[in-house]
């Protein structure tokens, strides 16, 4: 038998021919479930090749994880088909935290239905089939799947296709991986798919069905809506039950349902999907995160400007907006002869403003910024609270700056975000770069490859994780995105950072050198929170609606132990609002343990009671949220305690 020569996780080894990577790698089809060869994932039961470069691909790894949720999609879909002989397949792909697939029924799936695929889901996984792969022609694919319309459409996509699609297609080849039966070798289902897949069911540890949905076919309106099953698989129980209690606890923090529950925001159907209103109490907390993040870029020496909410097509052929942007933007309005669109972005704005006047090298850094309010059509499917809108407010800021300041201005600019967003409670960072989608981009390559190892050397001056986004930059330059974990460690995208060396070339703008000639300036462009809507509603859910006393739209509740004790608190409250305190008396008739529980429900940070004993030694009981108590506490040093809080922007 010939030998073959690899190198296994980094040493070099000898081998059999006829060797599976499965073998080589000492495998258990559980803690590793594939393998990674010459920088390709392949299944544990391909067998090996001379020269292989071969490394583990474990279970509890990101690709691993995506090869056994997309193996649980496989089971679904078997049992989908078991139990609904004429449900036709879509596709189903793995996603993050788990995986769907696409059926077309005729009616769609119940709650009991769900049930029933889950019950013969573990039964497939119990009898441990195994996933085999073979390569076929199209001919021979079409001829398998003739029953199958939604799978002979994407058998012309070799090699195309979206990232979803290419779970099935993706690649030079056509292949499909029978499920067959451990004991005796007979087919139980199949599936067009490029793989991998984990070696048998029984290599799925652990797996949940969540709910259901519709989805069009390859996401278009065009095409037949199709009924949506996701699901969450992991590489083990505990793992699982770890994500299952994260969305429990997800699902108490969800923005939408405290929103209504603390009277912050609403979303009124008169006034369409995706657009919010503020109440009061709403109002207060986005009026502080704005008013501090104001003070916070006075004191970095921003220029306040403001621009319009409309604006004539033009300026958007200019910017290329029309050209990369349209689906993104609502329809024109004709007014007068011109095509008009409200705007979806601040920045050919604030490049007119720059354009507006002559412009010296004496002038550089210019920082301009706006609370600029815009509009994007997000299709109804996608928005979702005030994280996914239709109408946001940018804390948009564009920094114009010679190539010689290029580096330290951004290096700055991240600090100053990374540190704001600490101020807010964020403290927990990872960063992202996004790259050139190579299909949508303006400007040259040389252009694009300087801007991005710019951005890299910046990201990584921080010392915090880096990610990279291939293909996910705006058409006019890379970004980087700061990913914040919250309070239960999901991940959100909040500050983008993009360098652009395009928009000022299609704005013809200019400034003048040191030496009398005439430059083209860097634009860097930079959300701090991204929008002001999705931010608040990340706050909402980061801190389960219990804002730290700076945030919290009611400071404080004055509560009485009688009717008699109600002017009492009324003077302390006088005193506290002269100290910039934003504090509420309860003078309603309900008793004190009720007023106290409002406040709590309330989620109050303060509560100041006050009986006889009290206002004779001119002193309150100082009450917490968690229900701690301090007793006698003169008004002074309660107030004083009250002020220290939120001038420290701590949690209480």
């Amino acid at each position: 038998m010939s030998e073959l020569r690899i190198t296994l996780a980094g040493a070099e080894r000898v081998v059999a021919g006829g060797t599976t990577y499965g073998d080589a790698l000492g495998a258990d089809g559980r803690s590793v479930v594939a393998a990674r060869v010459n920088g390709e994932l392949r299944d544990l039961a391909a067998v090996v090749s001379d020269g292989d470069q071969v490394e583990p691909v474990e279970a509890a790894s990101a690709d691993g994880r995506a090869i056994v949720r997309h193996s649980t999609a496989h089971v679904m879909a078997q049992a989908v088909q078991e139990i609904f002989p004429d449900a036709r397949l879509g596709i189903g792909p793995p996603v993050e935290n788990g995986f769907y697939y696409d059926f077309d029924v005729k009616d769609p799936f119940t709650p009991d239905d769900l049930k029933r695929v889950e019950k013969r889901m573990r039964e497939i996984v119990k009898q441990g089939q195994l996933f085999s792969r073979r390569r076929v022609s199209d001919e021979e694919a079409r001829e398998e799947l003739a029953a199958e319309p939604y799978k002979l459409e994407l058998i012309g996509l070799k090699g195309g296709g979206d990232a979803e699609e290419s779970v099935e297609v993706g690649g030079a080849e056509l292949t499909i991986y029978d499920n067959l039966d451990p004991k005796t070798g007979e087919l139980c289902w199949k599936d067009l798919c490029r793989g991998p897949h984990v070696p048998s069911t029984r290599s799925i540890p652990a797996f949940k069905l969540m709910r259901t949905g519709g989805a069009y076919w390859r996401g278009s309106e065009k095409n037949p809506q199709l009924q949506r099953i996701y699901g969450t698989a992991w590489e083990s129980r505990e793992r699982q039950d770890e994500y299952l209690h994260m969305l429990e606890e997800a699902e108490k923090r969800d923005h939408r349902k405290l929103g209504a529950e603390l009277d912050l925001f609403s979303f009124p159907d008169e006034l369409g999907s995706g657009l919010p209103v503020f109440h009061p109490k709403g109002g207060v907390i986005r009026k502080v995160l704005e008013d501090y993040s104001r003070r916070r870029h006075e004191e970095a020496d921003y220029s306040f400007v403001n621009t319009p909410h409309i604006t004539k097509g033009h300026l958007y052929e200019i910017s290329g907006h029309l050209d990369w942007y349209a689906d993104g933007m609502f329809p024109p309005m004709e007014l007068e002869g011109a095509s008009y669109y409200l705007k979806p972005m601040n920045c050919p704005m604030h490049n007119l403003i720059f354009r507006s006047r002559g412009r010296s090298y004496r002038e550089l850094p210019l920082r301009l910024f706006e609370f600029g309010t815009v509009y994007r059509y997000e299709k109804s499917g996608v928005v979702h609270g005030l994280t996914r809108v239709r109408g946001l407010t940018q804390d948009d800021a564009h920094i114009y700056c010679t190539r010689d300041q290029m580096r330290d201005e951004l290096k700055s600019l991240l600090r100053f975000v990374l540190d704001l967003l600490r101020d807010y409670g964020l403290d927990d960072f990872y960063l992202e770069l996004s790259t050139k989608d190579p299909e949508k981009f303006v400007g040259s390559d040389e252009d694009w490859e300087e801007a991005t190892a710019t951005l890299r050397e910046v990201a990584e001056s921080e010392n915090l994780d880096l990610v990279l986004d291939p293909g996910g930059a705006a058409f006019y330059g890379p970004k980087i995105s700061v990913q914040a974990r919250d309070a239960i460690g999901r991940s959100w995208q909040m500050s983008t950072i993009q360098l652009d060396f395009n928009l000022p070339k299609l704005f013809e703008l200019e400034y003048q050198s040191s030496d009398g000639s005439r430059q083209q300036p860097i634009m860097i462009h930079r959300a701090l929170f991204g929008s002001i809507e999705r931010f608040f509603g990340v706050l909402v859910e980061h801190y389960a609606g219990a804002f730290p006393p700076w945030l919290a739209p009611v400071q404080v509740v004055g509560i009485p132990i009688g009717d008699a004790h109600v002017p009492y608190l009324q003077d302390v409250a006088k005193k506290a609002r002269e100290r910039g305190v934003r504090i509420e008396v309860d003078a309603s008739g309900d008793r004190m343990q009720k007023k106290i529980r409002n406040a709590q429900k309330s989620k109050v940070p303060f509560m100041l009671l006050a009986g006889d004993e009290d206002i004779a030694n001119g002193a309150v009981s100082f009450r917490f949220r968690n229900g701690e108590q301090k007793n006698g506490v003169p008004v002074a040093q309660a107030i004083d305690e009250i002020v220290d809080a939120i001038e420290r922007r701590v949690q209480v």
